[in-house]
């Protein structure tokens, strides 16, 4: 089942080019390019490109992904040959090309084509503090967000797109297989040079084996398919990374996948709607798969330490998918001391406007294994866990770390489920349903409410989640409640480290908010057609600046709305301002529906 470019295919979906496709060719070819801001082609092309082709011209090469219409698929690759670009990949899951190309703005004209995107750098979404002593303790996590015991992810399948997963006792057994997609998508051993996919691997579903059980993650049952994206330094490229989203959607069943784990991400240049790999994870969870990704890192100014907004990493801007932010524990089980940490994205969405983070999870200070293979772990050794000879365990944070334990709760949330139902299968919305009406709000050091756009539907509440849904009936008819409260009551609470906890109640679907029991009745809104609303206009002025687009990273710029400054217009209010100051309702501004949450 190894992929790669298999021009085959896209020749045998559409044999006949047409005239006017060579007609185009030619004017394509020797034809002058205008600039990108005056072309109206242009707009098919990403903000970092059209940037580019402003400052730079048009005539320098550049690896980009070109998605098409389908049934111009073989239209557009014949086109492609006879410009001389070189074509690197299909990705048949997006209809969408690798290729090298110059000349941009005239290929953007060509009628088969939908949009063309930069073939953008990824990297692992970690940070690399040391440990501070005394040195967190993993059972105050799983304590915190889920139930010991109990569900293990046994049966689950967890598709790692990552740097590798380095084999240890802590995962005997359980890599299920191995695919290296910086060498095109190989069947290989399982290694890891550089360390991040094996931490994150042990946060989901380490055995604890090597550390007698100290640093399990939160499901040792899952098996592991492993898809290698990242290189020994932790970097990538997005087609790497949509060739194992691709790969793995394909053979969803044969692999035996229900969640893909994505702990990477790049800065957004493009909306949703266009941007190549968010589209490669929307395709992921119309096939029944769960996109757990990372918010990402981007939420505060690393030079002042101001908290920004409109931050989100892409793919983790892609609606369906369930993105994750961080906060940190205070290393105890109790929530009421539970706080955001500042680095952890916030939303919107910089393009689009919809309301992220989904919700958030501990992902601050946490040991899990490490890759003694890998680069981090011979060029960062104030990383280890000290303690054995061997040095088995690492302490990373970082908005990949909070989505891994997400990933973690999942599995054991989709095995809660099946054990209650022989028959059918939890939407992937139908689970962020559940994970954010079972959410913990969380309030800063004087007590205030943090904002929708900063902890999303709230804290992560896995006690809360496998209850609720260990009682849900999945062969439920829409419109019918589908919760058995004789498996499990909708208390709307959970007892946590001696506290009692009220859940937020709160399932945020785009820009739109389901208030209260909705979620007691199964509707389409849990399916995997699910409608995600009209999008907010939240302003001009957010943290990415206006250099982003420039060399892909991010820019703190002039134009950034910071803390409690309320805009005017059609945009939202920010910071402790925030719209969950409602309690019935809906809160709407111009028509909008905005982000809240019970009070």
């Amino acid at each position: 089942m190894s992929p790669g470019f298999q021009r085959s295919r896209v020749t045998r979906h559409r044999v006949v080019v047409l005239f006017a496709a060579l007609a185009w060719v030619v004017t394509s070819v020797h034809g002058q390019a205008a600039p990108a801001r005056e072309d109206a082609a242009a707009r098919k092309l990403d903000a970092h490109l059209r940037h580019a082709i402003d400052r730079d011209g048009d005539e320098i090469a550049q690896r980009v992904i070109v998605r098409v219409d389908p049934s111009a698929a073989a239209a557009v690759a014949a086109v492609l040959t006879q410009r001389g670009d070189t074509l690197l990949r299909y990705h048949a899951g997006i209809s969408a090309f690798t290729v090298r190309s110059k000349r941009l703005v005239a290929l953007a004209k060509h009628p088969g084509i939908a949009s063309i995107s930069v073939d953008a750098p990824v990297a692992a979404l970690q940070t690399l503090a040391a440990p501070a002593a005394p040195l967190p303790n993993d059972e105050v996590v799983r304590d915190t967000v889920s139930v010991r015991g109990s569900y293990t992810g046994a049966g689950v399948g967890v598709a790692l797109i990552d740097s590798g997963l380095e084999a240890s006792d802590d995962f005997s057994g359980r890599i299920s297989a191995f695919y290296d997609f910086t060498r095109g998508g190989v069947a290989a051993t399982p290694y890891d040079d550089y360390g991040h996919g094996t931490h994150v691997a042990g946060l989901i579903g380490s055995s604890g084996a090597l550390s007698k059980g100290a640093y399990a993650g939160l499901a040792p049952g899952v098996k592991f398919v492993v898809l290698k994206a990242l290189d020994s330094n932790g970097g990538g490229l997005t087609s790497d990374v949509i060739s194992a989203i691709d790969f793995v959607t394909a053979n969803r069943a044969a692999l035996g996948v229900d969640i893909i784990n994505l702990s990477l991400g790049h800065a957004p240049y493009e909306s949703a709607t266009t941007d190549p790999l968010v589209q490669a994870v929307e395709a992921a969870v119309r096939a029944g798969i769960v996109v757990v990704a990372s918010a990402g890192n981007y939420g505060r100014n690393a030079t002042t330490g101001v908290i920004g907004y409109a931050g989100i990493a892409s793919p983790g801007n892609a609606p369906s998918a369930l993105t994750v932010g961080s906060f940190m524990t205070q290393d105890t089980v109790r929530r009421s001391d539970d706080r955001m940490n500042g680095f952890s994205s916030r939303g919107p969405t910089y393009f689009d406007g919809a309301a992220k983070p989904d919700i958030v999870a501990p992902g601050y200070r946490l040991i899990a294994n490490a890759a003694k293979q890998g680069s981090l772990f011979a060029k960062y050794p104030t990383l280890r866990v000290a303690g054995s000879l061997t040095e088995d365990y690492i302490t990373l944070s970082g908005t990949s770390m909070a989505a891994a334990v997400a990933s973690g709760v999942v599995a054991q949330l989709m095995e809660a489920n099946r054990s209650t139902n022989l028959t059918g299968r939890l939407t992937p919305n139908a689970i962020k349903a559940i994970l954010q009406h079972t959410a913990i709000r969380m309030h800063d050091d004087v007590g205030a409410e943090y904002d929708a756009l900063t902890q999303g539907a709230g804290a992560l509440n896995g006690a809360g989640a496998i209850g609720f849904a260990r009682g849900v009936l999945n062969n439920t008819a829409v419109g019918a409640a589908w919760l058995d409260l004789a498996l499990s009551p909708d208390s709307g609470s959970t007892l946590i480290g001696g506290e009692t906890v009220v859940w937020g109640n709160t399932v945020v679907w785009g820009n739109t908010v389901v208030w209260g029991d909705t979620i007691n009745v199964n509707q389409p809104a849990w399916a995997n057609t699910v409608v995600w609303g009209n999008t907010v206009v939240w302003g001009n002025t957010v943290v990415w600046g206006n250099n982003l687009v420039a060399d892909q990273t991010v820019v703190w710029g002039n134009t950034v709305v910071w803390g409690n400054a309320v805009l005017q217009g059609n945009t939202v209010v920010w910071g402790n301002n925030d719209l969950t100051a409602v309690s019935n309702g809906n809160a709407t501004l111009n028509g909008n529906t905005l982000v809240g949450g019970d009070r």
